[in-house]
């Protein structure tokens, strides 16, 4: 979601008349969007916000503008106080504050540039992307849903992005149809609750209806969506998706525990049989998809018996990927106020390593079985002399190519398989 944010961003400046700067220090504009999910991320946050003082204190005219969960959606005034240096404070996903202050300050002179802000500031929806990704990049975030209402007890989303709001369906099938023309062939829907789209306003489609509604957009060949929440995996939503062909077989569904208990403290409102059910309907409708889940080790008073239980599940699903995070207690969440942190640091890493170890395990033997294997692959770009792209199952694939593959879906043979990549050679006849 941060991606797509700082797209956003980039291209509502870019609209202004602004360009890339070669090096942060030359830049009259420095944006830094934020994460604070994880007590790390909100400390690397803080970390470079410090080296933009420096430049602040050399280039007293630069702009510097916080973004993101780290400024949240209410009151900035005691980050103002701890970071006076900092002129713009953004909510999530909020072009306009930077914009109109921008404006203010009368660095926008020409009239133009006016109009464009203030075009930009009605949330005109003809997206434009930034220049350096056009002609350059085949896949793009779309936001459908903004902000979370759950509450899971441990997460500071809902605190930090608000409430959940979905996009008027008629915005995203115009931004759809945009990226479209701009050479964008993959889209991916984002939400922090993604199949929850529409769910707050009746008149609103749901994301089956929504998806439907995508598919036949021309130039468009791939359409992923993230992050799912199993409460909201429907059989409606399954069935649909295994209708469209240009749905990819790649779900992201956390279980984020293996533990009922765990999970009720939590708050994620299912069970461990509930989940195991929806990866059974997934893998019925869609025999040869992945998942992709999402775990949480050293929860408050999670213990060694549940932590195998974790374990266990996993080695069950099998998934293709887990997102494995020690537990941090977030200001203002549930589990922060009312829990206590009780396993040790050392702990959560004993037990982080564990999963990280199976879970190479698991994807190895999964990747292997693509060994000698033809599988479409959408080639996004280059990295060391390599070709890159995904295939429908969102596994990584380099190969060797003289000629450019940018933006091509070509049949790769499989000829190595590891846990995180793989590769393979396109066949000379095709």
């Amino acid at each position: 979601m941060n991606v797509a944010d700082s797209t956003r961003l980039s291209s509502a400046l870019e609209q202004l008349g602004y360009r890339p700067a070669p090096q942060i220090e030359a830049a009259d504009v420095i944006v830094l969007n934020t994460c604070v999910v994880r007590q790390s991320a909100e400390e690397k946050a803080i970390g470079r916000l410090s080296s933009l003082k420096k430049i602040k204190e050399q280039r007293p005219q630069t702009v510097i503008c916080l973004m993101g969960c780290m400024v949240g959606m209410g009151d900035f005034s005691p980050l103002q106080k701890r970071f006076p240096f900092v002129d713009v404070f953004s909510a999530p996903s909020d072009t306009s504050r930077l914009i109109s202050y921008l404006l203010e300050t009368e660095r926008l002179k020409t009239s133009d540039h006016h109009a464009a802000a203030w075009t930009i500031l009605e949330q005109n929806d003809d997206f434009v992307l930034p220049v350096e990704m056009r002609g350059n990049s085949v896949a793009a975030f779309v936001p459908i849903v903004l902000g979370c209402s759950h509450a899971c007890s441990y997460c500071v989303i809902p605190l930090r992005r608000g409430r959940e709001i979905s996009r008027p369906p008629e915005k995203i099938l115009s931004e759809v149809c945009k990226l479209a023309e701009q050479g964008i062939q993959e889209i991916t829907l984002l939400g922090q609750i993604v199949d929850r789209y529409g769910r707050e306003n009746p008149v609103y489609p749901t994301l089956a209806e929504l998806i439907r509604q995508i598919h036949p957009v021309d130039g468009v060949q791939r359409i992923r969506f993230l992050t799912s929440h199993p409460n909201w995996m429907t059989d409606e939503l399954l069935g649909t998706l295994s209708e469209l062909p240009k749905v990819m077989p790649h779900f992201e569904l956390p279980i984020q525990a293996g533990d009922d208990e765990v999970l009720r403290r939590m708050r994620r409102g299912y069970t461990v049989e509930k989940y195991l059910s929806i990866v059974e309907k997934i893998r019925a409708r869609f025999p040869f998809s992945s998942i992709a889940t999402d775990l949480i080790v050293g929860f408050p008073g999670e213990t060694a018996q549940q932590f195998e239980h974790s374990l266990q599940m996993l080695t069950t699903v099998r998934p293709d990927m887990t997102h494995v995070a020690r537990y941090s207690p977030r200001p203002g969440t549930y589990s922060a106020m009312h829990m206590e942190d009780s396993v040790p640091d050392e702990e959560k890493w004993e037990r982080f390593r564990a999963v990280e170890t199976l879970q190479e395990k698991i994807t190895a033997e999964i990747n292997t079985r693509y060994l000698g294997e033809n599988i479409p692959v959408l080639f996004e770009g280059k990295k060391k002399e390599r070709w890159f792209g995904r295939t429908p199952t969102n596994k990584l694939v380099f190969t060797d190519s003289a000629t450019s593959l940018l933006g091509k879906i070509e049949s790769v043979k499989i000829t190595w398989a590891g846990p995180w990549s793989m590769i393979g050679d396109i066949s000379a006849d095709q």
